[in-house]
């Protein structure tokens, strides 16, 4: 039976090394069906020792692309945001909850549009973002979006009901502290922009004064 059925990345996860041996590591995932269609794995990036953890839902198509996350148009804006709220996007952890691209196309050789992952392929790379969060030791998790907010705090999760607030939650066995917000692509899709924005701010800003 191929591996990415059972489901799960955790055969791949060394058990030893630091954010380097990881990223090598993840480029063989092959814990569930979508590394098939992707270009390739894209991991986490950022300061080793980060007190902040931003955690988004998958690579878009230029993260794809160019093996980073965070690197396309909502990257950008999710950089400006957090420099208006008061924190250093250099100082920042940046990863996603799934590290494959997942995507459906309308015809042949069109533009790839993006699919939201189910709840089977959050679980699967689950052991790839416990194994970030013990590395880096954030002193605060920033979820983005009701993806991220599902795959650290179950099905359950609305980002509409919790964002902008403080919550204190046990994520893979250890105390978190996390501040939940938007994505910043439902920014770019929203009817009024700047208002979306401004509220992503706000959140933010309650993340830059959490960390003090």
């Amino acid at each position: 039976m191929p591996p990415e059925d059972d489901y799960t990345a955790q055969p791949f996860v060394p058990d030893h090394g630091g954010l380097t041996a990881l990223r090598e590591a993840a480029a063989g995932c092959r814990g569930c069906p979508l590394h098939r269609e992707a270009t390739r794995t894209v991991f986490g990036r950022g300061d080793a020792h980060a007190r902040v953890m931003l955690v988004g839902e998958q690579p878009g198509d230029q993260e794809d692309r160019q093996g980073e996350p965070f690197v396309g148009p909502a990257g950008r804006l999710l950089d400006r945001a957090l420099d208006e709220a008061g924190l250093d996007p250099a100082d920042a952890y940046v990863t996603n909850a799934v590290k494959h691209f997942k995507f459906t196309r309308a015809e042949p050789r069109k533009r790839r549009i993006h699919k939201a992952p189910t709840l089977r392929e959050m679980t699967a790379c689950g052991p790839w973002l416990a194994a970030e969060l013990a590395l880096v030791e954030p002193e605060l998790i920033v979820v983005l979006g009701a993806t991220a907010g599902k795959a650290l705090l179950g099905s359950s999760f609305r980002v509409t009901q919790v964002r902008g607030t403080v919550l204190e939650e046990e994520i893979h066995g250890r105390p978190e502290r996390l501040v939940p917000t938007v994505h910043p692509s439902a920014v770019l899709r929203a009817d009024d922009r700047e208002a979306a924005y401004q509220g992503l701010v706000a959140d933010l800003t309650v993340a830059a004064h959490a960390l003090g």
